[in-house]
């Protein structure tokens, strides 16, 4: 299935709810949807790192101020 949608006519707004809308479709079949097996690879990496110490947690304030201060 081909589908066509015009993105560069589009204006911000307007793909940004096509991907809300897109989004909240996917959400209501999430039970049905596999996560790739690289995720589950990722997600084993950080739980070790997480129980031998090697991993810390951020606070999400902090966070953010750090991305903001990366890209100022």
């Amino acid at each position: 299935m081909d589908i066509t949608i015009p993105l560069k006519d589009m204006t911000i707004e307007e793909k940004i709810q096509a991907m809300e809308i897109i989004w909240e479709d996917l959400c209501k079949q999430a039970d049905s949807i596999s996560s790739p097996s690289w995720h589950e690879q990722i997600l084993s990496k950080r739980e070790k790192g997480i129980k031998s110490g090697d991993e810390k947690f951020t606070d999400w304030e902090e966070a953010k101020k750090n991305i903001r201060n990366s890209i100022s």
